[in-house]
């Protein structure tokens, strides 16, 4: 048996990262995903005849090369594909009260649309032919 996921949808908030102890980096967000609305087996309309759609949210986890990476490149809004593995957690607080979450946790992370520029990006410019060696 196989624990796969594949989601495709678009980062709620940017990425955000932090570096435990032991130095590994852990990086999260939201990704949106969109399906559409279904009443008697049937998709329900708008009334311009649009297909109606419930979002889904996720919460994504990537950890060191990965969690950088995505850290680094990706934006609030960015389209991405993930693939990974769920992964539940159950816990108890100070008041004994059990809480329980669930994650995505990311193998691989694709993007679908244009990554940010960053600082050490340069700016769009593209090296001219002629001045690549023969």
């Amino acid at each position: 048996m196989q624990n796969i996921v594949i989601l495709a949808g678009n980062i709620g908030q940017t990425p955000e990262a932090r570096t435990t102890q032991s130095g590994s980096v852990i990086t999260r967000f939201t990704l949106a995903t969109a399906r559409p609305r279904y009443a008697e087996g049937r998709v329900i309309r708008d009334e311009n005849g649009y297909r109606t759609q419930d979002t889904e949210w996720h919460r994504i986890t990537c950890f060191n090369g990965l969690g950088k990476t995505v850290q680094q490149y990706c934006e609030k809004g960015m389209k991405l594909m993930v693939r990974g593995r769920i992964h539940y957690t159950k816990w108890t607080d100070v008041d004994g009260i059990n809480h329980y979450g669930c994650e995505i946790i990311a193998e691989t992370v694709d993007f679908l649309s244009r990554a940010k520029q960053t600082e050490t990006d340069d700016d769009g410019q593209f090296i001219d032919e002629d001045d690549i060696p023969a």
